[in-house]
């Protein structure tokens, strides 16, 4: 695709924005390194960050190029972070919530427990203070972050078996991709594994795992999930959404010329973008078929709701009490979340259970 088409496809008015020339001809040429977290065969979300450098190197007339490498070609799937510290690569994409083990604000950057929905994440980052307080704490970390994309509104996973109350949890060998709800999970005696997805499948069928969650439909189909854990719950209140991100180390981001600078900022919005609408456009065809094949499909009882909100929300506590830093980042998304709440409730809450009870 030229430049010219693509700026067309990405939405001019986007890309004239974020302050992009038509052409950067007078830049001398960089190559950079991009590592994801993630195997290729995640269209979805891998596809975010083939999108990315396929954008890149089109606005740019090809002086301006990334290589896209999948989770264990460059650095395992969570050596991303140490790789950008140290100048590895210059760029990753990633989940970043995989991370809290250095430090649970992590979190924040992609999904907490009962937290925001994708359009919410979407306005705190860009439009409250989500972005600034991050961004602020990556600093530490050498790295300015970006949206890769949002998965919306996740599953609950899948189970060996059925789970009816909160005692069915006890003792259950849960794969949980990280972050705060594994803590909360823990808590309701679900035995945590923080494990990449590449590895999950096995360990379902030797039984070595009893469930497992990773996002939804579409993605979890591919990974044949449905056929070692017949059981499918919903919502996924750990995920409201989950937002994934691009990083950049930060050193190399300020040595490039503004001209590409406007690049990058430009070619994340359409690789986010992207993501958000194929899992949109994707996941309920998905789920048809996956019902069609026997899958078992069960909404967590209130109950199991209620527990996990009464946990994670100790877990919230007893990180504001050990860091003011985390206490600063959870009370402003959770003030910025009241307010979003608020105005859903004379909006999209009340028009969509409308036009869920009608037939169109």
């Amino acid at each position: 695709m030229d430049r010219r088409s693509l700026i067309k496809h990405a939405g001019i008015a986007g890309v004239l924005a974020a302050g992009v020339a038509p052409a950067a001809h007078a830049q001398a040429t960089v190559r950079w390194r991009l590592a994801s977290s993630f195997p290729k065969s995640l269209d979805t979300i891998f596809g975010s960050a083939e999108m990315f450098a396929k954008t890149v190197k089109a606005l740019s007339g090809g002086k301006f190029e990334v290589s896209v490498h999948a989770a264990g070609e460059l650095m395992p799937a969570f050596g991303v972070v140490d790789g950008l510290q140290n100048g590895t690569i210059e760029m990753a994409q990633t989940a970043s919530y995989y991370f809290t083990g250095k430090n649970p604000i992590f979190a924040f950057g992609c999904a907490v427990p009962f937290g925001l929905t994708a359009r919410q994440m979407d306005a705190w980052k860009n439009h409250g203070n989500g972005r600034k307080l991050m961004d602020a704490f990556l600093a530490e970390f050498n790295i300015k972050s970006y949206s890769a994309g949002n998965t919306g509104t996740q599953m609950g996973g899948w189970y060996r078996k059925e789970i009816k109350s909160v005692a069915d949890l006890k003792g259950l060998k849960m794969r949980l991709g990280g972050g705060l709800f594994g803590e909360a999970m823990q808590k309701l005696g679900v035995v945590s594994q923080n494990m990449p997805v590449g590895e999950v499948y096995q360990s379902l069928e030797k039984g070595t795992l009893d469930a497992t969650e990773f996002v939804g439909p579409y993605d979890d189909e591919k990974l044949g999930f449905n056929k070692v854990a017949p059981f499918y719950y919903y919502p996924g209140w750990w995920e409201g959404s989950a937002e994934l991100e691009f990083y950049v180390n930060t050193k190399a981001y300020a040595a490039l010329t503004p001209e590409f600078k406007a690049i990058v900022d430009a070619a994340t919005i359409v690789a986010a973008r992207d993501m958000g609408s194929k899992y949109d456009a994707f996941n309920p065809q998905a789920l048809k078929r996956l019902v069609g094949a026997k899958t078992q499909l069960k909404a967590f009882s209130k109950d199991v709701l209620d527990a996990g909100f009464k946990a994670s929300m100790e877990v919230f506590a007893e990180h504001e009490a050990k860091s003011p830093e985390f206490k600063k980042i959870h009370q402003d998304m959770r003030a910025f979340q009241r307010d979003q709440i608020l105005w859903e409730k004379f909006s999209e809450q009340r028009f969509n259970a409308y036009m869920a009870s009608v037939k169109v």
